[in-house]
């Protein structure tokens, strides 16, 4: 028998039983349109996080007081290691790997106001010029903070969009002023949004040169010190050379510590791939659940395939025999009763790949979460219950196949 004459005569069954095959490939469904759903709104995810990872900094290496890492953190030992200084910071500068170097210090001052307006949740960073590079800031108006702001100490900020929109909606904010820790600071720059990181807005900041921070607010004492501590943000002259900066970064941190070589490091070094594999630890977890249910899924799609074809070998015994007698091979039984089961996995997961698809753009639509479907998980979500079908529909093609021509004339 040719092909086309096998595949019209599965469709000529299907049609028979229309609704007994869709609730066969229910299983199926289900289970291509989780794995849809889920993965593109992972991949969706993925696409906002490293955009967001990429609004640190390109290639910028952070070295502070606490490595990033997922697990439980010393807080107790990590307060009791020794400071970063600017002393340490010059030193780096001259590392012939580093472009630029940038301090930072940061507090959270709450609430601030200017005449009737709020503002909540706000970080002071102290900085210095270097940190719009760093940080990959943009002035949107005025200027960015400069040496001889640092160097004579003086009160002056530069705020993001966040400050804008809350204290100064239906004005100008360059050159008013805002109370800082007890001081007025004359507000020099506007930043362009950045958005969100993680969740949280990257745009509720002021900048204030890094000499004025440490004269308006105190120094911290016990785990206080861990997050008010002097850090680095550094540019490495290439960036394709990541590691080669980080090791001399390394190195020369080590040796102006006097560390020993079976001490480990009393500071951390981080980067945007810190951040990429924490992200992709949390993910994964998410991607493995996914997994068990789309497998679950599968395999009760699968096992109700191979039923319902088993049930369609009894049910069409005299067929088979009838067949047989006028000519039909057992391999034209096996490949007509195979092709069946292949069909009902790949309408199943044709149909759960554009429910899935449907679904995703649906809870992107109505969350801030978004969807992006790659050609991959479309191919995947077609071939892998085609798979499932050629598994789950030997058996039944199978025992069709190996039926007594003269026997199954006898079947009543």
């Amino acid at each position: 028998m040719k092909f086309i004459e096998i595949l019209k005569l599965s469709l000529s069954t299907f049609k028979t039983h229309r609704l007994r095959f869709f609730l066969t490939t229910l299983g199926i469904i289900i289970g291509v349109m989780t794995v849809i759903t889920i993965l593109s709104l992972i991949q969706g995810l993925n696409m906002t996080v490293e955009k967001q990872i990429s609004s640190l900094g390109s290639n910028t290496i952070f070295v502070q007081k606490i490595a990033w890492q997922m697990g439980r953190i010393d807080f107790e030992e990590v307060a009791k290691r020794k400071d970063l200084t600017i002393e340490d910071g010059e030193v780096l500068k001259k590392l012939p790997s580093v472009d630029k170097l940038s301090y930072t210090k940061s507090t959270n001052v709450g609430t601030i106001t200017y005449g009737i307006n709020k503002a909540r949740n706000i970080e002071v960073i102290g900085s210095d010029e270097n940190l719009q590079y760093t940080s990959n800031y943009t002035v949107k108006s005025g200027r960015f903070i400069n040496e001889d702001d640092f160097k004579r100490r003086r009160k002056v900020c530069v705020v993001g969009s966040y400050i804008v929109e809350n204290l100064f909606p239906n004005t100008d904010p360059l050159f008013k002023t805002l109370n800082l820790g007890g001081k007025q600071f004359v507000i020099i720059g506007i930043l362009e949004p950045k958005g969100s990181f993680m969740g949280q807005t990257q745009d509720n900041i002021i900048i204030i040169p890094l000499t004025t921070f440490e004269e308006v607010f105190p120094r911290q004492t016990g785990f206080q010190r861990v997050w008010r501590s002097l850090s680095f943000q550094i540019l490495p002259k290439d960036g394709k050379n990541l590691e080669k900066t980080i090791d001399e970064i390394r190195e020369v941190l080590r040796r102006r510590r006097r560390l020993g070589f079976d001490k480990p490091d009393d500071f951390g070094i981080n980067t945007q791939q810190t951040l990429r594999e924490i992200y992709k630890n949390i993910t994964n977890v998410a991607f493995i659940v996914m997994v068990a249910v789309a497998a679950i899924s599968l395999i009760v799609g699968g096992i109700g395939i191979m039923n319902i074809m088993l049930v369609a070998v009894a049910e069409r015994t005299r067929e088979i025999g009838l067949r047989k007698a006028v000519g039909a091979s057992n391999r034209n039984i096996l490949f007509q009763f195979l092709l069946e089961a292949c069909f009902l996995s790949f309408l199943g997961g044709l149909l759960g790949v554009i429910l899935g698809i449907g679904t995703a753009k649906i809870i992107a639509a109505l969350t801030p979460l978004e969807s992006a479907v790659p050609v991959w998980v479309v191919i995947i979500g077609v071939l892998f219950p085609i798979c499932v079908g050629i598994f789950f529909g030997i058996y039944p093609a199978t025992k069709a196949a190996k039926l007594n021509p003269i026997e199954a004339l006898r079947y009543e």
